[in-house]
């Protein structure tokens, strides 16, 4: 049976020079499903939690279609790719909401290390103790969804030396987050924290991977990952997405995948090590991506996270085969040849040196995809 699975997506706007102009007010304003972020720069659409993948497809691509309708509405803007202030303006934060005083706090704690896009995967475990075991498992392997996604390499303009600058700097918050070993153990240490100050509220936890409900942390129901860097293909989103849930599937029919159990690092500090091992893992795929030298969690061995990734692959192909949606998973061998949005763009750049043609060129080939994409899959467009 499927899971079921939703998205979180963050984008910019901005004009086809590729400068990012804060409209998130007057789009939340006249568009229903759109929502604000801190800065006005970016807004947020979601997507109802859903099992298959075609409807999943037309649900990422409709409302990104209707955004742009209402973008030339307001004149010449469009939607710029990537998650971090590519080409300038990291030096300032443009509220949307000064009246906020979350927003606030976010502002002066973080600054625009926090102005980013991306893209947060949901997937619905309703058992609180499966949903677990799967957070143990996605945290120890987000590195390599990261890997897949990356689609940051600069900031104001300049090759910044990161794939993915938005993980590069974001502020992971709280800064030490265990593995919960049950949802006992995930409710004490979230009530622990909040009482500390080192979550403002339940919201406040920006690790790579959390567990996710209605009323956190009591009432949970799926695990969203948050570590993925704004992937504007919707074609490359699902496929990462496939692998994601074939993996969860996998966890589901051998319980013996979780990381506490199956790991072979010292039994008395595992859950540490684990957590330590992980952490250098996401710096390493923020700076190299699907070129990182990485530590499986399994017996620490070191491996490219392209080939770890083909490894899994592997795994899961019969999983997502039996469930009928392999062939969504195809697009990954495309990510590993030739490369993830980051790399391709860094490929153009070393040729040009020009970031900003770069990003003009990324601006066109989404528009492009999207408008393709509609008229062949996803008629009628809802008005």
């Amino acid at each position: 049976m499927l899971l079921t699975k939703g998205f979180e997506v963050e984008m910019y706007t901005g004009t086809p020079d590729g400068k990012i102009v804060g409209l998130s007010d007057r789009i939340v304003a006249a568009l229903d499903g759109f929502v604000r972020e801190p800065d006005s720069r970016n807004v947020e659409y979601t997507t109802a939690p859903l099992c298959r993948y075609e409807r999943l497809l037309c649900d990422l691509v409709r409302p990104r279609r209707q955004l742009r309708a209402y973008l030339k509405q307001l004149g010449d803007y469009t939607l710029i790719p990537g998650s971090t202030l590519a080409l300038g303006e990291s030096d300032r934060f443009y509220r949307s909401d000064p009246a906020n005083p979350y927003h606030a706090y976010i502002e002066n704690t973080y600054g625009t290390k926090v102005v980013t896009a991306s893209i947060h995967i949901n997937v619905g475990i309703s058992d609180p103790e499966v949903l677990m075991r799967a957070c143990r498992l996605v945290r120890l392997e987000a590195p390599l969804y990261l890997a897949l996604s990356a689609s940051s390499p600069f900031l104001d303009g300049e090759a910044t030396g990161y794939h993915s600058t938005r993980w590069g700097v974001f502020p992971k918050t709280p800064a030490h987050v265990p593995l919960f070993e049950s949802h006992a153990h995930f409710v004490r240490w979230t009530e622990e924290q909040l009482v500390a100050g080192t979550m403002q509220n339940v919201r406040h936890l920006w690790s790579s991977v959390r567990p996710n409900g209605d009323r956190r942390p009591y009432n949970l129901n799926r695990l969203e990952l948050r570590i993925c860097d704004l992937v504007i293909d919707p074609i490359a989103l699902l496929a990462i997405t496939t692998l994601l849930e074939a993996r969860l599937q996998q966890l589901i029919l051998d319980p013996s995948l979780d990381p506490l159990e199956s790991s072979t690092l010292p039994a008395a500090n595992r859950a540490e090590d684990l957590v330590a091992l992980t952490d250098a893992n996401e710096a390493a795929a923020a700076a190299n991506s699907l070129d990182a030298e990485l530590r499986h969690w399994q017996d620490g061995r070191v491996l490219l996270a392209r080939d770890w990734i083909a490894e899994l692959y592997q795994e899961v192909w019969a999983i997502a085969k039996k469930q009928g949606f392999s062939c969504f998973l195809l697009p990954l061998k495309k990510i590993l040849r030739e490369g993830n949005e980051a790399q391709r763009w860094l490929e153009l750049y070393q040729q040009t040196q020009n970031s900003r043609s770069v990003i003009q060129q990324a601006i066109q080939t989404a528009a492009q995809q999207e408008q393709a994409l509609e008229q062949e899959l996803c008629q009628p467009l809802v008005a």
